[in-house]
């Protein structure tokens, strides 16, 4: 008996095998083998405004000033932020800034310090 993949949606075990097609009767999602390996081997890449790569906890610095959306302050050019955390979106950095809380950043205003 072969093991067929979980559903990548909806994690369920109850897959079934329609031709070249893996289809999950709970979710009705549907993918083949091929695009799963893709999406599986995929990495996200954020790079900061000099191209190195950044990953979770490092340190970056604020390259320009950045106005504080719904706030008069500004975030100062130079501003070193520590332990970053990297997600989807938008804006690609969470981080917390000492004076400011908890923010969230563009990758292309931060270079890796």
């Amino acid at each position: 008996m072969s093991t067929l993949p979980n559903c990548p949606n909806c994690k369920s075990e109850y897959t079934y095998e329609d031709g070249s097609l893996f289809i999950c009767p709970e979710c009705a999602h549907e993918w083949t083998l091929e695009v799963d390996v893709e999406n599986s081997e995929e990495h996200r890449i954020i790079k900061d405004a000099n191209g190195n790569s950044l990953n979770d906890g490092d340190s970056v610095t604020v390259i320009k000033d950045l106005k504080v959306k719904g706030s008069s302050s500004v975030l100062k050019a130079g501003t070193k932020v520590k332990n970053i955390r990297l997600v989807d979106g938008d804006h690609n950095i969470d981080c917390k800034i000492d004076g400011f809380g908890a923010m969230q950043l563009k990758s292309e205003f931060v270079k890796k310090a």
